[in-house]
C-alpha cells in the first residue's frame, strides 16, 4: 500500500500561507530532506488552493536545473481535490471525482510510490480524520510573520500524533515528523 506523506512549512506563529519566508532557509540540508520526500513519491495530492498556486509557479521554473525541483513537480502525476476545477491545465493533473476519502483510499491501494501532499488545510484534516495520512512533516521555521495561522481553518479537527523523527538544520529549521496516532 502506498503511503500518503504531508509536508508543511510553518512559522513559529503557525502561518503556512504564502511561504515566501522559507526561501532564506532552503539550503543544502533542506534540499536533502525535500529530495528524500520527492524521490520516494510518484504522485502529488493537492487541494484547490495549492493547485492554483503550484500550477502557476512550477511550470515557469527551469526543469533542466535539478535545484529547482521543477522536473518532479511538472511531470509527476497530480491529483486535485476540488468540486470546482473542471479542466486542469497543468500537465498530468486529474481532478478527483466523488467522495475525497474514498478516492484517496483507492489511490493508496494502487501500486506505486508514495503520494506527497504540501500544506495543511481542510483536505489534509479530512484525510487525517479518516486515517489516510501516514506521516506529517512540519518544517518549523524560525520566523514570526504575525498574520493568521493554520489552526483557524481547522477548529473542528482533533488528532493525536506520535513523533517518529526530528531533524534540526544548522540554520534553525526543525523538521518534526509525526505519524497520526488516533483521532478524537
Amino acid at each position: 500500500m502506498r503511503k500518503l506523506i504531508n509536508s508543511t512549512y510553518l512559522t513559529l506563529d503557525g502561518v503556512i500561507e504564502n511561504p515566501m519566508w522559507t526561501s532564506p532557509y532552503f539550503a543544502e540540508e533542506a534540499v536533502e530532506v525535500a529530495s528524500g520526500i520527492t524521490n520516494g513519491a510518484d504522485a502529488l495530492l493537492m487541494g484547490r488552493a495549492t493547485y492554483d498556486g503550484f500550477s502557476q509557479a512550477w511550470p515557469a521554473m527551469d526543469e533542466n536545473d535539478p535545484a529547482t525541483g521543477a522536473a518532479f513537480f511538472n511531470n509527476v502525476k497530480k491529483y486535485v481535490a476540488s468540486t470546482t476545477l473542471k479542466d486542469p491545465s497543468w500537465r498530468n493533473t486529474e481532478v478527483l471525482e466523488g467522495d475525497l476519502v474514498e478516492a484517496v483510499a483507492k489511490l493508496k491501494e494502487q501500486d506505486g510510490g508514495n503520494i506527497v501532499q504540501y500544506g495543511y488545510g481542510a483536505v489534509t484534516a479530512q484525510l487525517v480524520t479518516a486515517g489516510l495520512v501516514d506521516e506529517v512533516k512540519f518544517w518549523i521555521h524560525p520566523v514570526i510573520v504575525g498574520a493568521g495561522n493554520f489552526s483557524s481553518v481547522l477548529s473542528d479537527v482533533k488528532a493525536t500524533f506520535e513523533l517518529i523523527d526530528t531533524r534540526v538544520f544548522t540554520n534553525g529549521v526543525i523538521v518534526a515528523t509525526y505519524r497520526p496516532k488516533a483521532t478524537a
